[in-house]
């Protein structure tokens, strides 16, 4: 049976994975980086009420996400000269014209430098709010400062040498969703651990020790919920990562998409009252209803489309959007040359 993804979604398929492993790897080595000194050094200062002096330590900046700034420029890279192979540009005679995407373009490289750039700065700001508020509650619960770091960077498997869970990674909702799991299963609380077995996101493996301390009105042991937490945990990462990687890649490609016309204006090789733009059907199971509205409209290539709240759209993802119209978002835009008026204009001049 034909597969209904289309080039770009194929392209999504492709580069997204590495985007996502680059994203893991990221806060894998930000944990690997506290070893037991490191720790004690965390702790000291949570102990002394210096919450920044705490984050600074673990060394969360741009320079931690390096690898996930070069998949992101190998996604926008390799899918721009992908795409720009399957645009169809044609001389006066008929003859097909190769369109190349220059990697090196100024305007794409600085289009590259500002898609890196906000990725990389809103996730340290959003890992370094986390921890702030995380560990500002842990002071003011009156847990010990060990506690508190712990539960901030995760507990080493000394099976695996690897330092697991912890909320570094997490959204703030994750986070939430982590310690109020946490803290109904050492306390007992039924009501808490019924919730716990709703998560979409929990080991399942587990189910049957939850559901018995229930049933016996009993809390679990604190070895315990470090595994079951721990394992949540890496669910609750591992979903993030998948999110973030097919947001990112989609939001790359769609700019390569994008520029890869603009470059053959550029050139010389299309000429811009040529092109128009058209928004397509996502193959999404529940898209947006903004964007499922906008199904058929048709621009010209230096327009933007227009959203039913008023958002101007230059193309999906385009840099600049408000979250409701990027994240998750899937829709696909056509690119369309007007050969035929193209002629005619040719043949007026002549």
């Amino acid at each position: 049976m034909a597969s209904n993804r289309t080039p770009f979604d194929q392209l999504v398929d492709k580069f997204s994975p590495e985007v996502r492993a680059a994203f893991l790897e990221a806060y894998d080595r930000i944990k690997a980086g506290v070893t037991p000194a490191m720790l004690k050094r965390i702790v000291a200062e949570i102990d002394r009420g210096n919450i920044e002096a705490a984050i600074d330590l673990l060394g969360i900046d741009r320079a931690a996400f390096g690898g996930l700034d070069l998949a992101i420029a190998d996604a926008f890279n390799r899918g721009g000269i992908a795409m720009a192979a399957d645009v169809i540009v044609r001389d006066p005679a008929g003859t097909r014209v190769a369109l190349s995407f220059g990697v090196r373009n100024l305007i794409a490289e600085a289009l590259l430098r500002d898609l890196s750039a906000q990725l990389v700065t809103r996730e340290t700001e959003q890992a370094k709010q986390l921890l702030r508020i995380a560990l500002t509650e842990g002071l003011a619960r009156g847990d010990n400062p060990t506690k508190t770091a712990l539960e901030a960077v995760g507990r080493v498997n000394r099976a695996t040498g690897k330092r697991e869970g912890g909320y570094i990674g997490l959204s703030g909702p994750q986070e939430r969703t982590q310690a109020k799991a946490r803290s109904s299963l050492i306390s007992g609380d039924p009501e808490g651990m019924r919730d716990y077995l709703q998560l979409k996101q929990r080991d399942k493996r587990f189910d049957r020790m939850v559901a018995k301390a229930i049933s016996e009105g009993k809390a679990l042991f604190r070895q315990d919920v470090d595994r079951i937490v721990g394992r949540l945990n890496d669910k609750q990462l591992k979903f993030r990562a998948d999110v973030i990687a097919l947001n990112e890649t989609r939001a790359a490609l769609a700019m390569a998409k994008n520029e890869g016309i603009r470059q053959g204006i550029e050139s010389g090789k299309i000429d811009p009252r040529d092109v128009t733009k058209t928004w397509g059907r996502t193959i999404s199971e529940h898209p947006r209803s903004q964007h499922k509205a906008m199904v058929g409209q048709t621009v010209p290539y230096d327009q933007p489309f227009v959203a039913p709240d008023g958002t101007l759209i230059p193309y999906p993802h385009a840099p600049g959007l408000p979250a409701r119209h990027t994240v998750g978002c899937n829709c696909p835009v056509t690119y369309k040359i007007d050969y035929t008026a193209a002629l005619i204009r040719r043949r007026q001049l002549a």
